[in-house]
Formats: C-alpha cells, structure tokens, sequence
C-alpha cells in the first residue's frame, strides 16, 4: 500500500505541520509514502531530507495529479489539493482520502460537490468539522481523527534567552499565522493597548509571519508591550517560555497549537469556535471567550495573570489532555482508514 500525501501550500502552518507529522509518523510504521508539495514552499524544504520520497510540484492539480501516479491511495491535505486527487481517480480510479481542518462551509458548485461524493473517505479534524460534512452530503463516508501535539522538545538554553529578554513580564504568547480574519490578532492588539499603562508587567509576544504581517505591526507600532517575532522555526522554545497562551480565534478546526501548548504545561484562553472545545475546556485547562470579545479577553488575562495557583492547576490538567492527542494515535487512525479503504477497492 503507497500513499501519496498532497499538500501543495506556499506557507507552513498548522496543516502542513500535521502533514509532516503524519508522514514521519507513518514511515515510522514501515508505510511506503509519497508527499507532493509545493516547489519552493516551506513543506518541500522541510521534507527534503526525511524518510518519504518527495515530489516536487508546481502549484497546479494536473502536476499534483500525475505525481501521485504511482500511489495506491491518494490523501489530500490542502483544499486545493481535492481536485487533483480526483482528476487521478478520474485517471487511473485510485481512491482518495481528504483531511478538512477549518469549519468553513464547503463549496456549493457542481463540482465542488462531485469531488467530495466522490471521496473514499473526508476525515475531520474535530466532530464540528465532521457534521459540516454530513449536512453537507450525508452519504459521505466521514471519520474524525483529531490532530495531534508536535512533541516538541525545548532547548533550555534558548528558553532561559527568551525569558531573560522579558525579565519580571509576564509574558502572554500567541503562535499562529498573521492572518487576522481567522486568528483576530488584532483583539490581542486591542488588549494589549487597554493593559499597557494598567498592567505594565504584562508583555505580548505574537509568534509567527503571514500575509497581514505589515498591517497588524502598523496597528501595534506605538506599543511597548507587544512584540512580533516573525516566523521561528522553534516554537516549542517559545512556548516553554511562556506564562499563557492565548487564541482568541474567529473560526479554526481543532487549533492544534493550541495541543502543543498545553503539552509544555501552559494554561491557555480560546474563542469558542469550531472545534476547541474538544481540547479546551473551560474551567478546567482553560478559559474559552465568546469570538470578538476583546474584553473577556482582557478579564481571562487578568484572571489567570493573578492565580497562580489556578495557572498550575489548569497547566498540569492540560498537559494530562494532550497526551491522548499524540502523533502516533494519529497515525494509527489514519492508517486504520487506509485499510479500509484497500480492502473495499
């Protein structure tokens, strides 16, 4: 059995971080893979010197399609990707397995609804995203397979150079893409200017590039205490580092940053949207907010910047619910899903 992943994103976030761990974690099983990405983008660089074999594409489904020509099972990953996967099965009939992340409503056109009927299997990342998919078409085949927690394992040095940076803050972190319409950085923003004269020993640290890069740093140029890092390639580093996490979110999947956060012990705010309430449950690992409510957000802040106690308490909880969301039971499910769907064709 050969699968071929297809992942054809310019930039690296968090699906493309579960892509990877689900191609290492599989060939860790012995499962022979094919991943088709992107040339030049972020996955393909990564990838170039792992255990699978790697095909770099131009960003189109013709190139993606016939590089997955070898493949017994095609997945796919991004949803661009879904089309090429189905100009394959159209091809050679070679069934393909399609990863929906984000709660967004799927495509109502005429082939829009072709390629998801015609799907072996639409996995979910969370049972939100999953009843999308059985409003959407209740004869599709839909499984949820959680997205895992990296595994990261922090360089204590560079955690201690982190710190030492914001000596006596405490520090609220954000990792995620800047794409505002999606993550609502700018209610961080907003609180952070609110807190600025108020709390001064609270400083913001927002982890991570992306296409609103340039208009969040203007709306936030006048404020000390909130910095952008740009793009790391150490997020398990600055995790580690800091005191909250925070995901203030209009609309995500599972936020899967949000597993590797709890993961380093860290007690963390979410909107409630999409799928977080499967991870993060309030009172109990965590404060979930109404989306677009910057000032429950500022109130969670304080709320746990005060409780020390309640910090532990809900970072130890934490740290036992991301232990069930691992790479390897991921794996697992997938792999599952795969025989499956070898054994029917």
């Amino acid at each position: 059995m050969r699968i071929a992943h297809i992942n054809l994103a310019r930039s690296y976030r968090g699906g493309e971080r579960q892509t990877e761990l689900l191609a290492m974690g599989l060939a860790e099983m012995g499962l022979e893979q094919i991943v088709v990405a992107r040339r030049g983008g972020q996955l393909a660089q990564r990838l170039k010197n792992a255990n699978v074999e790697l095909r770099a594409v131009a960003g189109n489904p013709f190139a993606a399609a016939f590089a997955t020509r070898t493949a017994d099972i095609v997945h796919v990953h991004d949803g661009r990707s879904i089309y090429a996967a189905w100009l394959r099965r159209c091809f050679s009939g070679t069934p393909y397995v399609v990863t929906r992340r984000v709660n967004n409503p799927i495509g109502t056109h005429r082939l829009a609804r072709r390629v998801y009927r015609d799907a072996a299997c639409v996995v979910g990342v969370a049972r939100d995203i999953a009843e999308i998919v059985g409003r959407y078409n209740p004869g599709i085949r839909c499984e949820v397979i959680h997205s895992a927690s990296s595994g990261f394992v922090p360089d204590l040095d560079n955690v201690q150079k982190i710190r030492a940076r914001y000596s006596g803050k405490f520090l609220v972190g954000h990792v995620g893409a800047l794409d505002n319409v999606q993550k609502g950085q700018e209610y961080i923003i907003e609180v952070a200017r609110s807190m600025a004269s108020l709390h001064p020993d609270i400083q913001f640290l927002l982890v991570g590039g992306g296409e609103d890069e340039a208009m969040l740093k203007a709306s936030a140029q006048d404020l000390q205490n909130l910095q952008f890092t740009g793009f790391v390639t150490n997020v398990g580093d600055y995790l580690a580092a800091f005191d909250l996490f925070i995901l203030p979110s209009n609309k995500e999947g599972i936020g899967g940053i949000l597993l590797d956060a709890m993961d380093q012990g860290l007690p963390v705010i979410a909107s409630r949207v999409g799928g977080l309430h499967e991870i993060v449950h309030d009172g109990e690992n965590g404060l979930m907010i109404d989306p677009a409510r910057p000032d429950q957000l500022l109130d969670a802040i304080l709320t746990l910047r005060n409780d020390e106690q309640l910090r532990r308490r809900f970072g130890n909880r934490g740290r036992e619910i991301s232990s069930g969301f691992s790479a390897k039971e991921m794996c697992r499910r997938y792999r599952e899903v795969y025989q499956s769907i070898a054994v029917r064709e």
